[in-house]
C-alpha cells in the first residue's frame, strides 16, 4: 500500500515539497520509507524532478506508485548540451499524465556550464513555450545567469503570459524583482536555512508571502541540523520554520500560506 497523505483535520501543520528527485539513485535502498517519512512530517504532497526527459518513464512510474507524488519533467540546463532538444510536442504530450503537473526544470547555469549559454537558452524558450500552450507552471533553475535569465523570461513573458516558479531561489534581489513582477513564485530551499543566507532571507522577506513557496530540492541542500547529509522531503518541515521567521508568522499559518501557493500554483496537484 503507498503512503497516504494526512488528513487535512489532523492537527499537524501540512506541507507540500514543490520540488525533490526521488529517482537519484541516493534514494533507492528505501525510497517507500523516505515518502512515508515526509507524510508522518506533515509533508502531504511531493513533486519530484525528471531532470533528463529520456528518464521520464520511471520518474513517472514513482508518482504513480505514490500517492502524494507527483512528477514534472525538463531538460536541466547542465544537461542542455548533453540531451537531444526537447520539443514542445514532447511536453505537450507528457502532460496529458494525471499526475503531470508542471514543465521543468529547465532554465539557465552559468556557474559550471557556462560554455553551452546558446543551447541552455534554446532549450530554455521551448520549455516556455511548452509552460505557455499547457498553462501548466515553469520551474527554473537559475544559477550565475541574472541578467540573461530575466531579459529571456521577459521577452518570452511579453510574447504570451506563462506561470513560472523560481526554483531553489538563491539568486539577487534584481531578478526576485524582476520574477516577482511577472507574478513568479519564488521558493525557499535548505539554502535560506544557512545561517549566512541572512542576505537571501531578506531578498524572501520583501516578497509577498502568497508569493513563496518551500522545497527540499533534495537529495542536496539539505537545511540545519541536517547540513551535510542527504537531504529528504521530510526535512521540508525544517525549512518552513526558518520561513514562518522570516515573515513573522506561526509555523502553521506559513505552511497553510505556502501550501496554498502552492495549489494556486500547480493546480492539477491542487485537491
Amino acid at each position: 500500500m503507498s503512503p497516504q497523505p494526512e488528513s487535512r483535520e489532523m492537527t499537524q501543520a501540512t506541507l507540500v515539497d514543490s520540488h525533490c528527485h526521488l529517482d537519484f539513485p541516493d534514494f533507492d535502498a528505501e525510497r517507500d520509507d523516505v515518502v512515508a517519512r515526509a507524510v508522518n512530517a506533515g509533508v502531504a504532497r511531493m513533486v519530484t524532478i525528471c531532470t533528463r526527459l529520456r528518464l521520464e518513464p520511471q520518474v513517472r512510474a514513482i508518482a504513480e506508485k505514490y500517492t502524494p507524488v507527483y512528477y514534472a519533467a525538463g531538460t536541466h540546463p547542465m544537461s542542455a548540451a548533453d540531451e537531444p532538444l526537447a520539443t514542445v510536442e514532447e511536453l505537450l504530450a507528457l502532460a496529458d499524465h494525471p499526475k503531470f503537473v508542471a514543465i521543468g526544470e529547465s532554465g539557465l547555469d552559468y556557474h559550471y556550464t557556462a560554455e553551452s549559454a546558446e543551447i541552455q537558452q534554446q532549450s530554455l524558450r521551448v520549455h516556455i513555450t511548452a509552460a505557455r500552450e499547457t498553462k501548466l507552471p515553469l520551474i527554473i533553475h537559475a544559477r550565475a545567469a541574472d541578467d540573461d535569465m530575466a531579459r529571456i523570461l521577459r521577452e518570452e513573458y511579453d510574447q504570451g503570459a506563462y506561470t513560472c516558479v523560481m526554483h531553489c531561489f538563491s539568486s539577487s534581489a534584481a531578478l526576485a524583482r524582476a520574477a516577482l513582477d511577472m507574478g513568479f513564485y519564488l521558493s525557499m530551499s535548505g539554502i535560506a536555512a544557512f545561517p549566512k543566507s541572512q542576505a537571501l532571507r531578506d531578498i524572501f522577506a520583501a516578497a509577498p508571502v502568497d508569493r513563496v513557496l518551500v522545497e527540499t530540492d533534495s537529495p542536496y541542500l539539505a537545511p540545519p541540523p541536517y547540513r551535510g547529509k542527504r537531504n529528504e522531503p521530510a526535512y521540508t518541515a525544517h525549512t518552513a520554520r526558518v520561513g514562518a521567521e522570516v515573515f513573522g508568522l506561526s509555523y502553521e499559518d506559513f505552511a497553510a500560506q505556502t501550501t496554498a501557493n502552492f495549489d494556486r500554483l500547480f493546480w492539477k496537484a491542487a485537491p
